[in-house]
């Protein structure tokens, strides 16, 4: 088998990236050679890669899935906002300018030769590429500059199937409204639809889907039930609302559960550091944007930013930095992960993201904060496993340092590590601290939870349930035929 296809989304958040992942395991496990391919991503959830550049997170998890380690190739071209509606551009792992939205489509020449190279390399290489779009084709405004949806389908004439998220409501028409604003030579390759997060009686959704094909002219592959067990991960921060508890909490093994509140910062990066906390029996994850919302909490987390000194001024603006403040004064546990982390140090002098210069910090750290033009970007694998992503320095400090990836205070610690509670025993062990220092001296941590294995675990349930719930064969007709011939959607719903 070889050829490629585009797995593209009628929304953000529609399921593009573990259709895709669970496509990558499904034909791995088949003995296919098979490459995840996303052209551009915007996403401040971000991984390190073997060669030592940056891609989208989603691209390492769909490489894990093809049982392949991530490179720059997979994902060539990222976007990473950091409010002013600008955006850090890397190309091929590397920061190579800040760009604007209205500077973009001066870059697009060169961005396009550079996801093009990078497809053409891969489809030489491997049997089969699962390419993943960007938000929604129907963007049509966006058209002129697209390079991940149908500007990438039409550049390598890619056949297109569209993921719909059902539990949003609304999703046949936006089935048939994303085909039909399309211009006509982007519709032809619309091939199909797949339903996604399905509740309940497919009986009763089968006669829309039946009249979706009469008015489209284009069928549906499959029908996925949604399961609540998939959940690690997360594309982006749009999955990241606040109040929402962080997976499906488990009962404790002991008598006491540990309340986490996990800041939900507005430029939030690397959110999915906290989903290993998650993980554990007796641990309740929740992302908080309120004040009040802290006084509850046995442990406060402060994540990644991709803009450290506004999401400081922000957390000061909302109350929450001084809901830090009394929460550390209490003895009970505060980490700070990456610019999460520089958030507690004394100073962050910041000439490189807000170019603000030096801004206080909250002092719940003896340390100082310095932000280099070149960013640190490296991939940990012993002792521990971990990742660097961060232009920010410690360029001192007094405190104690904390397994050799970070330093505390008491019960207050910080690392630029990402990552570092997926190491098992580290995580237990931090995990029976934080109890310890809230007075939950009946939580007892579970010797048997191993957040590998967890993602794994979840990468071979999705492609359990395309290998169920998908029309595999007529998945693997288009990456064999490409786009088969449809019909062209026009006004007062006639098809020409």
């Amino acid at each position: 088998m070889t050829g490629a296809l585009l797995v593209a989304g009628t929304t953000s958040d529609a399921g593009k990236s573990t259709v895709v992942a669970g496509l990558c395991r499904l034909l791995t496990r088949k003995g296919i050679r098979v490459a995840p391919f996303k052209a551009q991503n915007m996403s401040n959830n971000s991984a390190v890669t073997v060669e030592g550049g940056e891609i989208g997170r989603a691209q390492a998890m769909q490489a894990r899935a093809a049982g392949l380690e991530p490179s720059v190739r997979f994902n060539p071209v990222l976007l990473k906002p950091g409010g002013d509606r600008t955006s850090q551009l890397v190309v091929m792992g590397q920061v190579v300018g800040t760009v604007a939205a209205g500077d973009y489509f001066h870059h697009r020449a060169m961005l396009a030769k550079v996801v093009n190279d990078q497809l053409d390399s891969l489809r030489s290489e491997f049997d089969v590429v699962i390419c993943e779009g960007a938000g929604s084709p129907a963007e049509i405004n966006l058209r002129a500059t697209d390079l991940a949806n149908m500007g990438l389908a039409r550049a390598a004439n890619l056949p297109v199937i569209v993921v719909g998220d059902i539990d949003r409501g609304g999703v046949l028409a936006h089935f048939f409204g994303t085909v039909a604003v399309l211009e006509p030579d982007d519709q032809r390759l619309i091939a199909g639809f797949v339903v996604n997060k399905f509740r309940g009686d497919p009986a009763l959704l089968a006669p829309g889907l039946d009249q979706l094909e009469r008015l489209s002219g284009r069928p549906t592959y499959g029908v996925v039930p949604y399961d609540d067990g998939l959940w690690l991960d997360a594309e982006d921060s749009l999955s990241v609302q606040s109040h929402r508890i962080v997976g499906k909490p488990v009962p404790p093994k002991g008598t006491d559960t540990l309340r986490v509140a996990a800041v939900r910062l507005p430029r939030i990066s690397n959110s999915t550091d906290v989903e290993a906390l998650a993980c554990e029996p007796g641990v309740v994850v929740r992302w908080v944007a309120d004040v009040a919302d802290l006084a509850d909490a046995d442990v406060v987390v402060l994540p990644g930013s991709k803009a450290t000194v506004s999401d400081l001024a922000w957390l000061r603006e909302r109350g929450l930095a001084d809901g830090v403040l009394a929460h550390a004064a209490s003895g009970r546990a505060v980490v700070g992960i990456c610019g999460g982390f520089q958030m507690l140090c004394r100073t962050v002098d910041d000439p490189v993201e807000s170019r603000l210069g030096r801004v206080a910090g909250l002092g719940l750290l003896d340390a100082d904060i310095v932000f280099a033009t070149d960013k640190t970007l490296k991939h940990w694998e012993t002792p521990l496993r971990g990742y660097e992503i961060h232009h920010g320095q410690v360029a001192r400090t007094s405190e104690d340092p904390w397994l050799e990836v970070g330093i505390r205070r008491g019960a207050v610690y910080g690392t630029h590590w990402h990552g570092l509670f997926d190491n098992d025993d580290v995580r237990r062990q931090w995990l029976t601290d934080a109890a310890a220092a809230a007075d939950r001296h009946g939580f007892v941590v579970a010797d048997d939870v191993d957040v590998t294995g967890r993602r794994d675990a979840q990468l071979d349930a999705m492609a359990d349930l395309l290998a169920e719930h998908l029309d595999l064969d007529a998945v693997t007709d288009l990456l064999a035929g490409g786009a088969p011939s449809r019909p062209v959607i026009t006004s007062h719903l006639s098809l020409r």
